[in-house]
């Protein structure tokens, strides 16, 4: 099951919270059970020694009052001291383990389960001291009836005697283990406390760098997580820029890696709508400037053809004068044809400039037919044979079988062709390779003309089809747009592919018939 990315940023922080939640339920816990530890010492075991260290010194008194009454000659007064002490010592005693066996369960209602039997332990202590207490009252009372006779027996009151300071060693002997047994539990939970104390320090830090660590690391993971809304800002920061080539390369399935993926959807898509927006402001600017040339052409052409025409036709009359002419000397005559002859050269190229002035001006509107671009082709390669020859290059014709014919008007893709076969072989002025190929693309036919010249350079490239730009000495600049003007007219298009040094290939593309 997928999580989002707000459920596990949120189940992260919910165990940073669990992690410390437990480390103050531990220490809680832990101070409750010193509480209770503290409370047993100091309110239980603390007391009922107390208790008992009093009843010990109760008892080592009425011991040493028991030996001063023995020790008194007078009957009477032994009489009247030991019912004085059994007056006065077995309630006060019964009273005393009376209390400290209450203390005792009491200490029961909120004793840990583990000290339960020591505490009832306790109270049955008390209560064999409680009984021994009252045994010691009967034997208090047979010393007194041994001495209240009228002739008292030394062996009976010997005997009474006997037993009384035996029960007294026995309850002194008792109370002292006693108060050692309260004694030795109290340093034992004392030092129990301690040890638990120390652990328990020593276990809560454990926890807390645990839990920080915990903390630190959802804090890494989810800055980590986050870290792609971060490239995502900074994507739409540059697309705001204008720079469409942003891709943010995020991977995974969350919401934030779709999100980046189709942003980089959308920067590509305006990449290219740009790239089509320039295209089509090029083309526009292209076509405002061939408007305008357009204009200054027939202008021009108007203005210049009518008399290029008489210069011509004036200089041929002058020609034949001269033909007939006598001269003062041969090399007078000589000279005065090639005057002629260059003045008609240069009348005939200023005609040709003309003329491509006003194609581009008038572009004629192509009559497009079915035609086979192969034979097309091999006729131009077939009439610029001899030109190609005699420069040194060699063709190599590379049609795909069965490429299909063409709409197209034969005399203008003549002329398109013508075109690009003179800039190749003006690019390998010593000679080189010429390859013309076809190949059928996606409902149009590709022609390629790949030339082993010396290439361009990417600024020049960008500006070839421009109209008057030139890199040749004494070019017009007019034959590649007039050629892109021609078969962007037979919905067809131009475009040239060229590495400095490894030559140019011109990419013609036409609908198929």
């Amino acid at each position: 099951m997928k999580l989002s990315l707000a459920t596990r940023i949120f189940l992260g922080y919910a165990l940073v919270l669990l992690t410390f939640g437990t480390v103050s339920l531990f220490s809680v816990a832990e101070l409750h059970r010193n509480r209770l530890e503290i409370r047993l010492v100091s309110q239980g075991y603390l007391q009922l020694s107390q208790d008992a260290a009093a009843l010990e010194t109760f008892q080592t008194s009425q011991e040493k009052d028991t030996e001063r009454v023995l020790e008194q000659n007078s009957v009477e007064t032994r009489r009247a001291l030991i019912r004085l002490a059994s007056l006065y010592y077995s309630p006060q005693m019964a009273q005393r383990l009376e209390a400290a066996r209450a203390k005792a369960r009491e200490v029961l209602t909120f004793a840990p389960e583990g000290e339960v039997p020591f505490v009832m332990e306790l109270d049955s202590r008390f209560g064999e001291l409680s009984k021994n207490s009252q045994a010691y009252g009967h034997a208090v009372e047979a010393v007194f009836a041994a001495l209240a006779s009228e002739s008292p027996s030394g062996d009976e009151v010997a005997r009474a005697t006997s037993e009384l300071r035996q029960l007294e060693a026995a309850i002194g002997r008792e109370l002292r283990v006693l108060r050692a047994t309260l004694g030795n539990r109290i340093r034992e939970r004392v030092d129990g406390a301690e040890e638990r104390e120390r652990r328990t320090g020593l276990t809560i830090i454990a926890l807390s760098i645990m839990a920080i660590g915990v903390g630190v690391g959802v804090t890494a993971w989810s800055a980590r997580t986050l870290r792609p809304v971060r490239t995502l800002i900074e994507g739409v920061s540059r697309i705001g820029k204008g720079d469409y080539s942003a891709q943010l390369g995020v991977r995974g399935d969350d919401e934030v890696a779709l999100l980046a993926r189709e942003f980089d959807q959308m920067a590509r898509s305006l990449q290219a709508r740009e790239a089509q927006l320039k295209s089509q402001a090029e083309a526009l600017m292209r076509a405002e400037q061939l408007a305008a040339v357009g204009r200054i052409s027939a202008q021009i052409v108007h203005e210049v053809r009518n008399p290029l025409s008489s210069i011509g036709l004036n200089v041929e009359l002058l020609q034949d004068a001269v033909a007939t002419a006598r001269f003062d000397s041969t090399d007078t005559a000589v000279e005065a044809r090639e005057l002629l002859s260059a003045v008609t050269s240069e009348v005939d190229r200023l005609t040709d400039v003309t003329e491509q002035y006003l194609r581009m001006a008038r572009p004629a509107r192509p009559d497009l037919e079915p035609e086979d671009i192969i034979a097309v082709l091999d006729g131009v390669l077939d009439f610029t044979r001899e030109e190609l020859v005699r420069a040194g290059v060699e063709v190599v014709r590379d049609f795909a079988p069965g490429t299909p014919r063409v709409l197209a008007d034969q005399g203008q893709l003549r002329q398109v062709f013508l075109n690009l076969l003179r800039n190749s072989r003006e690019a390998m002025p010593s000679g080189g390779r010429l390859t013309v190929a076809t190949l059928p693309f996606e409902g149009d036919v590709e022609v390629s003309v790949r030339d082993t010249g010396n290439g361009m350079t990417e600024e020049v490239r960008r500006h070839l089809f421009e109209p008057f730009f030139t890199t040749k000495e004494g070019g017009t600049g007019l034959g590649l747009a007039v050629s892109q003007q021609i078969l962007q007219a037979h919905g067809g298009s131009l475009s040239c592919q060229s590495i400095p040094g490894q030559g140019t290939t011109f990419v013609l593309r036409l609908p198929c018939a």
